[in-house]
């Protein structure tokens, strides 16, 4: 079964290779590592049939630690908000450092962490 692959132009497709790209941290997304949809905009905030990107696990749920459904559907409906978010951002940075299959705890849901 083919997978999606996010890439943002056709020049990051090349660098890719066969494995699909992580929209949050540009990593390549073994098909052996832990992987999830991401529905641009939240289910619950009419984004059912909605584009979705994939992302490693780790990176989806720190977009989740991170923002709330609401500012997900308002303010941050693309790859590139995401990105640009100053506390995801940061942890693309950090995690970009890591191999693809790194995995670690990600702190509760947002209003129990501190947001930068």
């Amino acid at each position: 079964m083919a997978r999606k692959t996010w890439v943002e132009d056709e020049d990051e497709a090349e660098l890719a290779g066969p494995d699909p790209v992580c929209a949050l941290c540009l990593r390549p997304i073994p098909a052996d590592v832990p992987q999830s949809m991401h529905h641009l905009i939240p289910k619950l905030k009419g984004g059912r049939n909605g584009p979705t990107v994939l992302l490693h696990d780790i990176c989806h749920k720190e977009i989740h630690a991170t923002l709330k459904e609401s500012e997900l559907a308002r303010n941050f409906s693309t790859p590139e908000a995401l990105r640009e978010h100053p506390r995801l951002q940061k942890f693309a940075e950090w995690v970009a450092k890591r191999p693809p299959e790194f995995l670690s705890k990600v702190p509760g849901p947002p209003g129990r962490r501190r947001k930068d």
